[in-house]
């Protein structure tokens, strides 16, 4: 089985993702140091205890998410659910690599790459290929639904292909020529998504405002689950990996309804 040095993949993945071009909720690469040679990675969404569990069942060396620790003004304090999936980090030597907003942006690995290419959506791209996008650090993408002709057609293609029913604010006849998307909980980026003037919205997750701007812009707005959107960035990176250092990387998809 070949092996990396943590060093090395830690570079690569700075180098690759680019953490430090955003403003992101917690840092981004190797939170926690485990053994110095990577041989089996987990990948998965959420640094989770079950995900841990998982990796450490399978005798993996290192975990790789996108949901990683230490979020901003979270309780910084070592207790609980904390203490419970640091103390089976550090005892079993894992690495734990996380990569928020970088790993969504990605234009090829990224999230909202990924979800497109699941969904069957086609990103605008400008002159160099880079997708055309909009919002806080151009998180937001911009394309269209080829072969869609209305938003009921949308989320039922969006249902279909993610195995879960998204939940659908609009008028199911609206005809659909332009949409965006961004992954996970991007329900207050649709006000962005409005003044790119497209007809329909695909994130992760809904709350209350969401629904009255919806209804009076009449973008239609479909809320796809966080986890259901995001399970597919941290797959194509893992992918990466195992293709150019030739280590063991297994998804492990620990089931979240939200």
């Amino acid at each position: 089985m070949n092996s990396i040095d943590s060093r090395e993949l830690a570079a690569w993945l700075d180098q690759t993702l680019q953490p430090g071009r955003f403003r992101d909720y917690s840092p981004n690469g190797l939170q926690v140091e485990g053994k110095a040679s990577i041989s089996h990675i987990i990948a998965g969404v959420t640094a989770s205890e079950a995900l841990l569990r998982a990796a450490i069942e399978r005798g993996a060396d290192t975990v790789l998410v996108h949901h990683g620790w230490f979020w901003k003004n979270e309780d910084p304090r070592v207790r609980g659910p904390r203490r419970t999936r640091l103390a089976l980090a550090l005892a079993h030597d894992l690495n734990l690599f996380a990569f928020h907003l970088p790993l969504d942006a990605h234009p090829q690995l990224g999230n909202n790459a990924q979800l497109a290419r699941v969904l069957g959506l086609a990103p605008d791209t400008d002159a160099n290929g880079l997708p055309r996008t909009c919002g806080p650090d151009n998180l937001v993408w911009v394309g269209s639904a080829p072969g869609v002709a209305d938003f009921g057609e949308l989320a039922a293609q969006v249902g279909e292909r993610l195995g879960r029913q998204p939940q659908a604010i609009g008028d199911p006849d609206r005809p659909i020529r332009r949409v965006a998307w961004c992954t996970g909980a991007a329900q207050g980026m649709l006000a962005d998504a409005v003044d790119a003037g497209v007809d329909a919205y695909i994130t992760g997750e809904i709350s209350e405002p969401t629904v009255h701007l919806a209804r009076e812009t009449g973008v239609a707005f479909l809320a796809a689950g966080h986890h259901a959107t995001e399970r597919y960035g941290v797959q194509a990176l893992g992918q990466a990996i195992a293709d150019r250092f030739g280590v063991r990387v297994d998804f492990v998809d620990i089931d979240n309804p939200v």
